[in-house]
């Protein structure tokens, strides 16, 4: 309750300074949300100071504020580009479709393909050592083979 008797004593002034501390913390925590929240606060403290705003209505300005904001926000930022990399950081998944010979065997279910320049976990059914297989599923840095 302390807030609230805060915002009603301070009025105009308590919003002008949540959207200066609001538009602080944007700059140590950047994210993007607390510029557009700041803003909101900013614009409703000074309309609180040029109209005499009840305060219960003061919430009710910024929240509306501060969800057009956010909505227009996410509206008008840039869509993911595509890319000429598309697997850079997801290295694993290019090798699907690929095929390869086992330098160890599948034994209970997990062994060992060189594909490219690294050696990689697979799993898979039951083949012996040389039996040439099938990338089909990639998990984080384990392939999944079957026999081609």
């Amino acid at each position: 309750m302390q807030i609230l008797e805060f915002i009603a004593s301070y009025g105009a002034w308590s919003w002008v300074a949540a959207g200066l501390v609001m538009l602080g913390l944007e700059l140590v925590l950047p994210g993007g949300v607390l510029i557009w929240l700041g803003g909101a606060a900013l614009v409703t403290g000074v309309l609180s100071l040029l109209v005499n705003i009840y305060w219960p209505l003061q919430y009710v300005v910024f929240g509306v504020l501060a969800l057009a904001a956010i909505w227009l926000w996410l509206r008008t930022r840039k869509q993911e580009q595509p890319t000429d990399r598309p697997f850079l950081n997801r290295r694993a998944e290019r090798f699907i479709g690929h095929e390869a010979v086992l330098d160890e065997p599948i034994s209970g279910g997990e062994g060992r393909i060189a594909v490219g320049d690294t050696t990689w976990r697979v799993t898979g059914p039951d083949l012996p050592a040389g039996a040439r297989v099938r990338v089909v599923d990639a998990d984080g840095a384990v392939l999944t083979v079957e026999a081609a």
